[in-house]
């Protein structure tokens, strides 16, 4: 069965009306029949029938046991780090979203939780950072802003032989092109907001558990944390997926285009891109998106500083410049000072975030049109740069 086939027949028709389109349950609580006896339901932060409906839905696309929908991304993976107790470590990559290294270093740090971070698409790296302490193994792959790629299985062997869970970060790569449970991860996490959203109107998170266990962990933490998605946006996600496996099919096509096309491109010092046979990644990448490499590309200019940068993210017409990714329309920042400004300098850059780095979401819009616009703003660029030559050369004659 194709992936559109799969997602389409995968949500449910609704059994008391027929509607093709799942309800939105917009209630707070339930009426009972008597104390503890109900329809399934009592009160909307314990369980909603439209977020069970994208609850399950997740986790069929996971191919986990159980999925859970959150407020954000950023709820969710608060979620997952609370399956842990003081002076448990986590093991994580080292190039991290900045918000979740936020949430490391500046809440969980403080309650006893240690963090180790190292380039994951090292297995022996991650193998070499295990102590009796690690009880969690965070992956993003691909990653956040660089693109690495880790080898899911290999570390997914290495984690469950000290004993630590493996957590990975698919909001990248969609479960359209990857399933890390079936790599061997225990828990899989998305930003929602994202590609499976799809249209940059909603902020929701979601976790899927590989097993029952875990799953009852994780509903226990959603309910006591209270972070749940609402009904409405539930709805939304669940639009989103209808046309998850073709926006995901454009997505990657056109990205392709693009990062050939900026390899051409005298300015730029590198791309960051799965799909080019160049990546470090691309042989595990190929291995483990079976049929595509996502969306998103990222470049690192010749001029490697933010004044560089900044003039081409604020050059371009079609991609806009904002955070967030995965939308229809294309978007680009500068995680620098953007998405990864809380992370400090020099971490940021050992971790490969270089100053000049440009982070793509590369849209729906057509390939040539997104082509020209980037175009249209590196050649902004070098008349810049040819421009303030001219101007230094000039006042150093008349010096």
């Amino acid at each position: 069965m194709q992936a559109s086939t799969y997602l389409l027949q995968s949500i449910p028709v609704d059994e008391l009306t027929g509607a093709i389109a799942v309800p939105i349950y917009q209630t707070s609580t339930f009426v009972q029949e008597a104390p503890g006896v109900n329809k399934g339901y009592d009160y909307a932060r314990s369980g909603n029938p439209t977020r069970r409906a994208l609850e399950d839905l997740l986790a069929k696309l996971e191919y986990g046991h159980s999925g859970y929908a959150f407020a954000s991304g950023l709820a969710a993976i608060d979620a997952v780090v609370k399956l842990l107790s003081a002076g448990d470590q986590i093991v994580a990559i080292d190039d991290l979203y900045g918000g979740a290294f936020r949430l490391f270093e500046q809440v969980y740090r403080r309650f006893g939780i240690d963090i180790v971070y190292v380039d994951t698409a090292n297995p022996a790296e991650v193998a070499a950072a295990l102590t009796e302490r690690t009880k969690l193994v965070w992956l993003e792959s691909p990653s956040n802003p660089t693109l690495k790629v880790s080898d899911i299985q290999a570390i997914a062997d290495v984690a469950h032989a000290h004993g630590a869970l493996l957590c990975v970060d698919n909001t990248f790569a969609s479960p359209v092109l990857q399933q890390p449970i079936r790599l061997g991860a225990d828990i899989v996490v998305h930003s929602a907001t994202k590609y499976l959203g799809g249209h940059s109107d909603l902020i929701a998170g979601a976790v899927v558990a590989a097993t029952a266990e875990l799953g009852q962990q994780l509903k226990f933490i959603q309910n006591a944390s209270g972070g749940i998605l609402a009904p409405f946006d539930c709805f939304l996600v669940i639009r989103g997926l209808e046309t998850l496996a073709l926006r995901v099919e454009r997505h990657c096509s056109t990205a392709l285009k693009v990062a050939r096309y900026l390899q051409t491109r005298p300015e730029v010092a590198a791309v960051y891109y799965p799909g080019l046979e160049t990546h470090p990644n691309h042989a595990i990448a190929k291995k483990q998106q079976r049929s595509g490499f996502g969306g998103i590309v990222a470049l690192v200019l010749k001029d490697d500083t933010q004044e560089a940068a900044t003039r081409v993210v604020t050059s371009t017409q079609y991609f806009k410049l904002a955070e967030s990714l995965g939308g229809a329309k294309s978007l680009l920042c500068h995680p620098a000072t953007m998405t990864h400004k809380s992370t400090p300098v020099a971490q940021r850059r050992a971790a490969g975030v270089a100053d000049s780095l440009i982070r793509l979401s590369v849209g729906l819009e057509d390939a040539d049109d997104l082509i020209e616009d980037l175009g249209r703003a590196l050649d902004a660029l070098t008349a810049a740069k040819a421009e303030t030559e001219v101007e230094l050369e000039a006042e150093a004659q008349l010096a």
